[in-house]
């Protein structure tokens, strides 16, 4: 269901947790309805009293308007705020606003990768990142997922016939493939060993996880440690838009003259976004983290108890191991029928039979729903294989007496 259209807000269950309904368009066109699973408001900041009254506010002051790029006086106070508080939240020297977390990719790899220069990227990394590293060289190098070892050998090898370009390593702090994350200290090393430049990309976990907000960066004890983080704001904070945050000044200010044509974020978003912080940062945010993390584990518990494989850390994503793309696709239809709305599985590149559904839980879920959730796959995953079952069958000819 790729594009779905939430049109019911939560409304609270006996439990007191929010419990997200949502109304969707199936990928034939046809209407979906059922216990959404597939949203990625993680914490539940979309219908906040307090963000919904920043958005109203700023909306009250600024107007609907479409913003022009910074450059051309469309960056405001509010941005300049923003972009302080994620630089100080990630322990960065600055940060720079871009529209989409898409667009962070490729300032930041498109605007400092130069085409003799070399990109060593985790193999599972898509969308904007690897687009952009492809687009930015042909000196492309994807290393065996979360491989720190596959990682060394690419750049010392890179590094002992090429000792003048520059070597850029790209992953991210948490798949969202299968909820993997790297070790990240060991990433660091082999980058100050061969002078390269380490990019982790905090899309997945920041805001959402850790008992501080900061995602495995801060778990891993690497804040400040990275040369170049990038993320989007769209799974915990409310909003859409993006940003890169870098430990010089330098590479800031370069990339706001290179892509100085971006449309800024609008002051509505900007707000927004910048309520989301001071929740997160507090002990509100701290509550809501502890409640999705219980979501999470009773999740990942009962699909294990009905003898599924769950994948990676515990995380707002829970990846379930399906099998092949063709079950996988009988499931995606079986569980639309049993009102269980979830994204579509896939698989990666690599091994097209390890095909993972994944299921986004938020602050909001409740324990019957992550029972429910984990009943209904194991019952939709029966009949998907039954379905497999009857379509493999050869058919049978009935011969006239």
């Amino acid at each position: 269901m790729r594009h779905r259209e939430q049109t019911e807000t939560a409304t609270r269950d006996r439990a007191d947790s929010l419990r997200v309904m949502a109304q969707a368009r199936a990928g034939d066109g046809g209407p979906a309805c059922g216990l959404d699973f597939a949203s990625q408001d993680c914490l539940g900041l979309s219908t906040h009293p307090a963000i919904v009254e920043a958005a109203a506010e700023t909306l009250r002051r600024f107007g609907v308007r479409s913003v022009c790029s910074a450059a051309e006086t469309g960056e405001t106070n509010l941005s300049v705020a923003l972009e302080r508080r994620i630089a100080d939240f990630l322990q960065m020297e600055e940060a720079m606003l871009c529209p989409t977390g898409k667009a962070a990719g490729h300032a930041v790899i498109r605007g400092l990768v130069r085409p003799s220069d070399h990109v060593v990227i985790d193999e599972t990394v898509r969308g904007g990142l690897k687009e952009a590293a492809e687009a930015a060289t042909s000196h492309l190098h994807p290393f065996r997922h979360l491989d720190a070892d596959h990682c060394a050998d690419l750049v010392r090898a890179i590094r002992a016939r090429d000792p003048r370009s520059g070597i850029l390593v790209v992953t991210e702090s948490l798949s969202p493939l299968d909820s993997g994350t790297p070790d990240l200290a060991a990433l660091r090393a082999i980058c100050d060993e061969a002078g390269a430049t380490l990019l982790v990309d905090v899309a997945q976990d920041l805001g959402c996880l850790g008992e501080d907000g900061r995602g495995h960066l801060g778990l891993q004890d690497m804040l400040g440690r990275v040369d170049l983080v990038t993320g989007s704001f769209s799974k915990s904070f409310a909003s859409n838009g993006g940003f890169v945050a870098a430990r010089t000044r330098a590479v800031t200010a370069y990339l706001r003259a290179r892509e100085s044509a971006e449309t800024a974020l609008s002051p509505i978003q900007t707000a927004v976004i910048l309520k989301a912080f001071a929740i997160i940062d507090g002990a509100e945010g701290s509550e809501r983290r502890a409640r999705l993390m219980r979501n999470v584990l009773n999740l990942r518990a009962a699909l294990r108890d009905r003898g599924l494989e769950v994948y990676g850390e515990p995380s707002a994503t829970v990846s379930v191991g399906i099998g092949s793309v063709d079950l996988a696709q009988a499931l995606g239809r079986r569980l639309a029928e049993l009102g269980l709305l979830v994204d579509p599985a896939e698989a990666p590149e690599a091994d097209p039979e390890a095909a993972r559904l994944r299921l986004h839980l938020t602050a909001g879920h409740g324990e019957a729903d992550t029972a429910r959730a984990a009943a209904c796959i194991a019952a939709a995953l029966e009949q998907a294989r039954g379905d497999l079952a009857a379509s493999s069958r050869p058919l049978r000819l009935r011969v006239a007496a």
